[in-house]
């Protein structure tokens, strides 16, 4: 009987507590605009109502764009374009920025279809609503027509163990191709400050000093021959372009591949979000770390040219999406996996058993 007058007591202080507003503490948006406070930014910790979150957010973009003077007017942008958060965020925001400050730059939808049945053709869809809200331009590129695979077929061949090597490897190198075909000054990626912590801590931890020089770049080129890529949320938070894409009601997909689980950046994405736990600035300071980083000037580094097989960007000849593909076609989908010595070692064992055959069919 004394428990159920407690749970009485308890239920009746909550009703209160809810109905009467005066005992409902009301917090006001850090931006003075007298609006009330609906969400807590994980960058600053700022409590922003939502159009004064929309402004910070945007003008924090414009900022990096301007700072790091990433396009010039008139020029010809594709925007990398996949259908999830970040790109769609990405195109919405340049979408608003190129209007409200001038920018003066043809934005263009570029899609890369891996060929993954289930992920990225329903993704796809989503690019396509994308291109009708924003009003343009859309190419999409295949794996199938750029080098006869898919990457069900890939993972049908090497396993997954080392598909996340073939499909990061074909992508970059798509997307190259595509930015070629549509002309355009530079592509726009939807690389966020989670993206650019995470690819850190991974080149630290696999001891990539040729990457890990250049990973937090804003801006990447191989050369006067390549297309430059460049990253507008090198600095925005991936909760924040959440926040953002929910409160705007952007039409994204948020489905994962269903590759993706065992990719090694997994395993750095969950070190980084324990880290975070502790320290929330760790994204920005392990971001700024990797840009203050120095090398000894004794440690070869790589110079990035234009591969002679396929006439894109390499730092090695053949480059690495040639070494794979040939890989695929020879039947030896391990080829390009590991150190070169094993690769050649791979190629001259099966070039001795196919004289061996020749042999003994005379």
């Amino acid at each position: 009987m004394m428990k159920f007058k407690i749970t009485e007591v308890v239920v009746t202080f909550l009703s209160r507590l809810y109905c009467n507003t005066s005992l409902i503490m009301v917090v006001l948006c850090k931006a003075n605009c007298g609006n009330k406070g609906v969400l807590k930014r994980p960058k600053t910790s700022d409590v922003l109502c939502k159009e004064c979150f929309f402004k910070a957010f945007e003008l924090e973009i414009h900022e990096t764009i301007t700072r790091n003077k990433l396009f010039k007017s008139g020029q010809r942008v594709a925007i990398a374009a996949s259908g999830g958060k970040d790109s769609t965020v990405l195109a919405h925001v340049m979408k608003v920025l190129n209007e409200r400050y001038s920018y003066n730059l043809k934005l263009i939808l570029l899609s890369i279809d891996e060929g993954i049945t289930g992920y990225r053709d329903d993704s796809l869809e989503t690019v396509k609503q994308n291109r009708d809200d924003y009003q343009m331009e859309l190419k999409i590129l295949s794996y199938e027509e750029l080098y006869g695979w898919t990457m069900d077929r890939i993972v049908e061949q090497i396993g997954r163990s080392n598909n996340c090597t073939f499909c990061g490897v074909f992508r970059r190198q798509a997307l190259d191709r595509g930015a070629k075909m549509l002309e355009v000054d530079c592509v726009a990626t939807g690389h966020n400050a989670d993206d650019i912590a995470e690819t850190v801590l991974m080149n630290i931890l696999r001891g990539d000093i040729a990457r890990l020089r250049r990973c937090t770049d804003i801006c990447t080129s191989g050369g006067e021959d390549s297309i430059p890529r460049v990253k507008p949320l090198k600095y925005t938070y991936e909760k924040e372009i959440v926040m953002y894409a929910h409160f705007k009601k952007l039409v994204y997909f948020s489905t994962e591949c269903i590759f993706a689980p065992n990719a090694y950046r997994g395993h750095a994405r969950a070190f980084l979000k324990d880290l975070e736990k502790v320290r929330p600035s760790v994204i920005m300071d392990i971001i700024h770390s990797g840009e203050q980083m120095r090398f000894k000037d004794t440690i070869k580094k790589q110079i990035r040219g234009i591969c002679q097989t396929c006439g894109f960007v390499s730092s090695c000849q053949p480059c690495k999406a040639c070494i794979l593909l040939e890989g695929l076609n020879r039947g030896l989908p391990k080829l390009g996996i590991g150190k070169k010595s094993k690769g050649d070692r791979m190629k001259a064992q099966q070039d001795l058993e196919k004289l061996h055959r020749v042999k003994n069919d005379f």
